[in-house]
């Protein structure tokens, strides 16, 4: 089990409210780690940061100090197709998404490489290897950048013992896909293409994530772990 220690480590969590961020907290709040819970939506425990804002990221980063972990868990999404979508939705998915993720993954690394190192973990999709089931281009870039800034940044930090891997999760039920999990034709859909015939909780991912950033891992980088019953196995 000391594979699996993070007993007194600091883990930033990025859209820590709920959803998979809030599984993920409660994770390594459970193991010992002293968790920073960062979301833009005010709640309990929440310190309140806007991802895209470099000058609050920086600040709230380095009032946190020390930090360990980081598991870049905010994003958004815009279910429009090419010919709908407008540019100001384009570009607050990149905001959030991509932008912010780096924005974020800077902050920890200045800090991890002055303690030693740590581990960054993004959130990523199988619509980041994926053109998916339904019209969602914004998100499907913004999915396939976190895919490739994961193995860009684990070849930049290594130096730095820096170890930056991604989950790829497959659909989820979240706030994010309410419209999904509420239509019967559309969840069909979605279970015509998980071959284990049962979607992941966000237990499931938060776990994935825990493996990632734990001293289990320590030999694993720049890697994108699909938890996706077997989504991008067809």
């Amino acid at each position: 089990m000391e594979l699996f220690d993070v007993k007194g480590k600091v883990v930033v969590v990025t859209g820590a409210g709920k959803g998979i961020g809030k599984a993920v907290s409660d994770l390594f709040a459970s193991r010992g780690s002293t968790v920073a819970r960062l979301d833009l939506q005010a709640g309990d425990r929440i310190t309140l940061v806007d991802v895209t804002d470099e000058n609050a990221v920086n600040e709230a980063f380095q009032k946190i100090g020390k930090i360990d972990i980081l598991v870049n868990n905010a994003g958004i999404a815009v279910r429009k197709n090419a010919f709908e979508i407008t540019r100001e939705e384009w570009d607050k998915v990149i905001a959030v998404n991509q932008t912010g993720l780096f924005l974020c993954s800077r902050a920890a690394a200045r800090s991890m490489k002055q303690t030693g190192g740590g581990a960054i973990v993004n959130l990523a999709s199988i619509m980041g290897f994926s053109g998916g089931l339904f019209p969602n281009p914004a998100y499907q870039a913004s999915k396939g950048a976190v895919v490739n800034l994961t193995r860009a940044l684990a070849l930049e930090f290594a130096e730095h013992n820096i170890r930056v891997n991604a989950v790829a999760p497959t659909f989820v039920r979240t706030d994010l896909t309410t419209p999904i999990f509420s239509n019967p034709e559309v969840l069909k859909k979605v279970m015509q293409h998980t071959p284990l015939g049962r979607l992941p909780e966000v237990e499931d991912i938060a776990a994935a994530i825990f493996f990632l950033a734990s001293p289990a891992a320590r030999c694993i980088t720049g890697v994108t772990l699909p938890v996706d019953s077997g989504y991008l196995a067809r």
